[in-house]
């Protein structure tokens, strides 16, 4: 029987249930720890779900192991074990043939075996660990399509990732590489990449800004916005020096702790260095002197009734967003937005700085005609001078060839020009696919041609 003080009460309810046979023939369970007590070994009646279960959910518990027989749940797809304590990655991963999906973030992991790679690996989380090295056999998952690394003590990359040619998406940032992997150049499919607070990426120097500090003093605080991994976003009111009219800004008060993505402190560098930009949601100014230390950054407000073009991925979509089905544009609103968003993209690189986040969840637009802003810089980095920083911006216009794509499916969008500009972006070779200005060029010329409204 599995021990613990006490467990949250619907963990509690959960795990009775589990334990009387209620539960026989589920096919997700959750049993995560919390304040009033953590689990310290996994529940052995959960293997007799082996016929059915597909996720399992164990985070924030106290584990240290999993058991020997763990392969006995041949349908696992899905194991979460974020927030307990391994010191290594258990192998008996590597036992279960459908597990696809593993997060083990913030466990203090030191090792990752080659045993513990699950032979149908297509998302692996090992956010905020201590891994300083990683096994070859990660290079040899044909399906790894999602790989999150950022905060870990990684110097290299092994050289079989090259081979890894399905990934798409890849987080590296806090870590201790003094240079770029040179592995990353052979993913023909990568267009999601953050490498941000690595000793490399200290090196790039963007342009130096002028920085407004806003005063605390000068902000009166309005409703929530919203909330993510990085921090709390409010409305406020900026009288900036406290003189004059009050403006409506968007006010973001960091978390200071790190995020899938990489260092909040790094986005807030990136946002300021941004500036402002029609379509590109970056900074006005850094908070000054919050009373508790917080750091914070204020953003323009946009309109109401803005909206996020899609949701995030999804355990089964992995690193493609997820459409509203009922959501339809018009060719011109789409237009609109692609052009809207390449602008942004277009600013942010010329200031010194790839996206690495180009994804439809982080725009938002009015819902009717297309304006558009690219938005969450969480994991936005320095790009690097030379043939590297060509690269890298290339790994955005990718992203942004994907998005092309997705426009496809929800507006008409019947035009030769716009799917070889598509093509050309999502090219295999990045060095080959144009720049983000070129696209934007190349947008202002279809949009030409097809007219008004």
């Amino acid at each position: 029987m599995s021990r613990a003080v006490s467990l949250p009460p619907a963990t509690a309810a959960r795990l009775d249930a589990l334990r009387r046979g209620d539960l026989a023939g589920i096919r997700e369970l959750r049993l995560p720890g919390g304040p009033e007590g953590r689990l310290i070994e996994m529940p052995p009646e959960i293997l007799g779900l082996a016929d059915t279960l597909e996720l399992l959910d164990l985070g924030h518990n106290d584990l240290t192991a999993l058991p020997a027989d763990l392969g006995r749940l041949r349908r696992l797809r899905v194991l979460f074990g974020s927030g307990n304590r391994f010191a290594r990655l258990p192998p008996v991963l590597g036992d279960c043939p459908a597990l696809s999906q593993v997060g083990f973030r913030g466990c203090g992991l030191a090792e990752v075996p080659a045993d513990s790679l699950p032979p149908a690996l297509r998302w692996l989380t090992l956010t905020d660990n201590r891994i300083a090295a990683l096994p070859p056999a990660l290079g040899e998952r044909p399906l790894l399509q999602k790989l999150m690394l950022a905060g870990n003590r990684l110097r290299e990359l092994p050289e079989s990732l090259g081979g890894a040619q399905a990934l798409e998406l890849l987080r590296i940032a806090a870590n201790r590489f003094e240079a770029l992997p040179g592995c990353l150049t052979a993913l023909p499919r990568l267009a999601w990449l953050s490498w941000a607070g690595n000793p490399f990426e200290d090196r790039a120097a963007p342009p130096p800004v002028a920085v407004t500090a806003a005063a605390w003093r000068d902000l009166a605080l309005g409703p929530l916005l919203g909330e993510g991994a990085s921090g709390r976003v409010m409305r406020a009111a900026w009288r900036q020096d406290g003189a004059g009219e009050a403006r409506a800004v968007a006010l973001k008060l960091f978390k200071g702790a790190m995020t899938s993505d990489g260092l909040p402190e790094r986005e807030m560098a990136a946002c300021l260095v941004a500036g402002a930009h029609p379509h590109l949601i970056g900074g006005l100014g850094r908070l000054a002197d919050h009373p508790d230390g917080t750091q914070g950054l204020l953003m323009p407000l946009l309109p109401e009734g803005w909206r996020v073009l899609a949701g995030p991925p999804s355990l089964e979509s992995c690193s493609r967003d997820v459409y509203d089905p009922a959501l339809r544009l018009t060719a011109r609103a789409a237009l609109r937005l692609a052009h809207g968003v390449a602008s942004g993209a277009a600013h942010l690189h010329a200031r010194g700085f790839g996206h690495g986040d180009l994804y439809a969840h982080n725009i938002l637009w009015d819902g009717t005609q297309g304006d558009a802003v690219l938005s969450d810089l969480g994991a936005a980095s320095a790009l690097l001078p030379g043939a590297e920083g060509h690269v890298l911006q290339r790994l955005d216009v990718r992203a942004f060839g994907l998005l092309l794509e997705e426009l496809h499916t929800i507006a008409p969008l019947a035009h030769p020009a716009l799917d070889a500009l598509a093509r050309a972006c999502t090219g295999p070779d990045p060095a080959a696919r144009p720049g983000m200005a070129e696209v934007r060029e190349a947008l202002d010329a279809i949009m030409k041609e097809s007219g008004p409204a």
